[in-house]
């Protein structure tokens, strides 16, 4: 059989390759990485620069019709990571074209090659901002470029699994913050700033970020998609249940890694007046930038008792995930 991963180069696709390699390939198997970049190239995730024996890298671009010299077999698997996600940082339209033509193109590719088994990573921001508790039953409502990018992607997929229904599976994850060993995003951004002491509390401590870690979100993956069979469509949540508050995230990460510091609670007034000042002469380096201080302020409330309750057993705990981060990281810090 093929695992197909579309954005396979990146943060998530690196670590689901390392997980097929280790605990799914069997004999005659392939792991096929699709992606625009390939390890060791600017864009991917820095730091991981060799290709993994046994998986074929192939240079594709996800907004142009996809064209594909393999073999297919009726047990293959399309995880359909490609995505243009990271906020702020791009213009746009170009959330729009990649996540909008990337699913048009990823699915017409599975309904050429009688694929019948896809899981899409959609995103937590087709819920929009708000404290509100989010479950997956609830009605997106989308306020971001991204979170709309991201719900018009899930119904293409979703088009696609009513095209043969009584055959096809589709699974449709939201994650969390995601993070591990090559994130280089907010969980890594939170981790320097309480070491170099400048990071504070936003005006609260009780803001609720939900999360999870990539090796226990790359499980889920292999749970749902090779250990299990589930014709239809399902949507997951995939954060730890309950969420975790941001002071209980920094007191992990501080237990973990030990550090020993007292965060201060400073006004969110204050910190967004630093952040406009700030943020066009380099604090965007550090996470002082006007969008990721706002990010701060506001909960993301999302439930995760739906994947709690499907079967699937976690192996870590929100301290144990910064430990083995941190052991991944030869114990010198969060990289």
């Amino acid at each position: 059989m093929n695992y197909l991963i579309f954005g396979g180069s990146g943060f998530i696709g690196t670590h689901l390759i390392h997980l097929l390699r280790e605990e799914a390939v069997k004999p005659g198997d392939k792991i096929y990485d699709l992606d625009l970049v390939m390890p060791g190239e600017e864009g991917v995730v820095p730091g991981i620069v060799e290709k993994n024996e046994g998986v074929e890298y192939i240079r594709l671009d996800v907004r142009k019709p996809i064209a594909l010299d393999f073999i297919p077999t009726e047990d293959d698997i399309i995880f359909n990571l490609a995505a243009v996600h990271r906020t702020p940082g791009h213009e746009d339209y170009e959330y729009f074209e990649t996540n909008i033509r990337g699913a048009e193109n990823v699915t017409a590719f599975a309904e050429k090659q009688g694929i019948r088994k896809i899981l899409f990573t959609s995103s937590i921001a087709p819920y929009g901002a708000a404290e509100d508790l989010k479950e997956e039953t609830t009605l997106p409502t989308p306020n971001t470029p991204y979170g709309i990018s991201k719900l018009v992607a899930e119904k293409i997929h979703e088009e696609w699994q009513k095209g043969d229904a009584s055959r096809r599976e589709l699974t449709i994850v939201r994650p969390g913050i995601v993070y591990g060993k090559g994130e280089h995003g907010n969980m890594t951004r939170l981790y320097w700033g309480i070491r170099k002491g400048y990071f504070f509390y936003t005006g609260r401590k009780d803001t609720i970020k939900a999360c999870i870690y990539v090796k226990e979100l790359v499980r889920f993956f292999k749970y749902r998609m090779i250990d299990n069979h589930y014709i239809g469509t399902d949507t997951f949540n995939c954060t730890f249940e309950p969420a975790y508050r941001i002071d209980q995230i920094c007191e992990a990460e501080m237990n973990a890694t030990g550090i020993k510091r007292n965060i201060p609670v400073i006004p969110g007034g204050l910190l967004m007046t630093a952040a406009r000042i700030l943020g066009p002469i380099g604090g965007k380096k550090v996470g002082i930038h006007p969008a990721r201080v706002k990010k701060l302020m506001i909960s993301t409330n999302i439930s995760g008792k739906k994947m709690a309750g499907c079967g699937y057993r976690p192996i870590y705990t929100l301290e144990k995930s910064f430990e083995d981060w941190f052991e991944d990281c030869g114990r010198e810090g969060l990289t």
